[in-house]
């Protein structure tokens, strides 16, 4: 296990800046909303903040306010921040990010976790880079599924001298800490997730409530309409690669065209802006820990290793769930129980989306803490 410090040759950020001057642009959308993919104009005007004032010093030296640490575990380094509470009575707590974020989602609720009032609980956050994502290595060898990531964060957590542990996650964190509940390898005493992984039963889809007919709408619409990434980059990770690889602003509107779509940010509307939810910055920097790594490829091609073989193993220690308003996929509680056989909290908060704990940290917070709070800690 190595200490590990972010510092990014200024060399690479000439390169940048010098890639987003030549920006060859496609035409605009034929439509006035966001229907066609994230419009023209929004990307010429993120375009020249990130060449012009974005400061990726500023976000290098946030996150080097807190200890990086890389350590190998079969055979891939895996990068993560180890924030230890001040407090005796501290849990352990694993947090997992999925695509297209970053460890960047969760910096805004390191403190209110780690040094929380005395009434609350506290935790020891371990916060990893999935493998190809971010600062951890990029596996060279097929296998590396959300089952293989479950069992590669048990490793860390071991080494790591935790036992007694709990596991966080969204997107593929949710996936990688269900399957960790699933695998129940010992030592992880609980999970929570803000999004559930789990087949809608027989029961739901022939006599559904009103609740599930809405989740079933808005993951048919998102089938039809928002899920063409996943589709590419579960079949063909490595064409798409290069694209993302070349090109800054196609792997910016790549991933920001999905802040905007499973956010809050609509407020009310069909098809809002990103802004008022996440700054420009806030953008960028979760942005610039894909384009500074090069991980375009190496990221979507998880979406490869897993899809091949879906494992839908239940779930049968203590489990949170929380349920954002503007999730991917809605489910009822009857809908997680399929999977999740030991629920022992759940709650659907009133605003936010996909990225809860960048878009609403503070909320995010007080689920984990509401989750954790006299029922697994």
């Amino acid at each position: 296990m190595r200490d590990f410090t972010i510092d990014i040759d200024e060399s690479e950020l000439d390169d940048l800046r010098r890639r987003l001057a030549h920006v060859r642009f496609p035409e605009k959308e034929t439509v006035d909303d966001w229907s066609q993919g994230i419009p023209l104009a929004y990307v010429r005007e993120l375009t020249e903040y990130w060449r012009d004032s974005y400061d990726w010093r500023r976000c290098e030296a946030a996150l080097n306010a807190y200890p990086h640490h890389l350590v190998e575990i079969d055979g891939v380094d895996i990068h993560f921040l180890h924030i230890r509470s001040p407090r005796d009575d501290a849990k352990p707590l694993i947090l997992t990010h999925g695509w297209p974020g970053s460890v960047i989602e969760f910096l805004d609720v390191i403190e209110p976790l780690t040094k929380p009032p005395e009434s609350e609980p506290a935790f020891h956050l371990v916060i990893p880079s999935l493998p190809g994502y971010g600062f951890s290595g990029k596996p060279t060898e097929t296998g590396w599924s959300v089952q293989k990531i479950a069992e590669v964060w048990h490793k860390l957590m071991t080494a790591l001298g935790y036992d007694g542990w709990f596991a966080q996650g969204g997107d593929w964190g949710a996936m990688v800490t269900t399957m960790i509940g699933a695998q129940d390898r010992g030592g992880v005493k609980g999970i929570h997730v803000n999004m559930t992984v789990a087949t809608p039963p027989p029961e739901v889809m022939e006599n559904p409530t009103e609740e599930e007919q809405g989740a079933l709408a808005r993951l048919a619409q998102y089938r039809a309409t928002g899920a063409g990434y996943s589709t590419q980059q579960a079949s063909r990770p490595q064409t798409i690669g290069y694209a993302l690889a070349d090109s800054p602003v196609g792997q910016m509107a790549w991933i920001v065209e999905k802040f905007q779509d499973w956010s809050d940010c609509a407020e009310g509307k069909e098809w809002g802006h990103p802004e008022p939810e996440f700054s420009k910055d806030h953008l960028l920097d979760n942005v610039m820990l894909y384009w500074l790594n090069n991980a375009g490829a190496s990221s979507a091609r998880l979406y490869w290793h897993s899809f091949a073989k879906p494992d839908m193993s239940t779930v049968d220690i203590p489990t949170g769930i929380s349920i954002f308003p503007h999730e991917i996929m809605r489910a009822s509680r009857r809908w997680a129980e399929t999977r999740y056989k030991n629920i022992v909290y759940w709650n659907a908060p009133e605003r936010g989306g996909h990225f809860a704990a960048m878009e609403r940290p503070e909320q995010f917070v007080d689920e984990l803490r509401a989750c954790f709070r006299g029922r697994m800690c």
